[in-house]
């Protein structure tokens, strides 16, 4: 179980992701990659979907197995601790990589 280093840098960087998921076109802004069930997430921002912002920003989970075409894309995010909680339970003991607070990178 292996994460393709497009998340790392995407998430290192905080740098929004392009990819496919469910046959839509996604533009997503990664904070947290994590396992659970020997499987690995990602819990996002969704930006766009299919070139449209979504009706609401929330953070959802993408297995990573069902992304597909991931590209890092040269556009920056802020993180969105209001819908990402870093603290949250399911996170504990299982994350691999997450956004570090503004705070922490000053």
């Amino acid at each position: 179980m292996q994460a393709p280093t497009q998340f790392f840098e995407a998430i290192a960087l905080q740098k929004c992701l392009t990819a496919t998921y469910n046959r839509m076109v996604v533009k997503l802004a990664p904070h947290i990659l994590y396992t659970r069930h020997d499987e690995m997430f990602i819990d996002a921002v969704t930006i766009e979907r299919d070139g449209r912002p979504p009706r609401e920003l929330k953070l959802g989970t993408f297995k990573l197995a069902g992304l597909s075409d991931v590209a890092v894309i040269d556009e920056t995010f802020e993180g969105m601790y209001g819908l990402y909680d870093e603290g949250d339970e399911k996170y504990k003991g299982v994350t691999l990589f997450a956004i570090q607070p503004q705070s922490a990178a000053a």
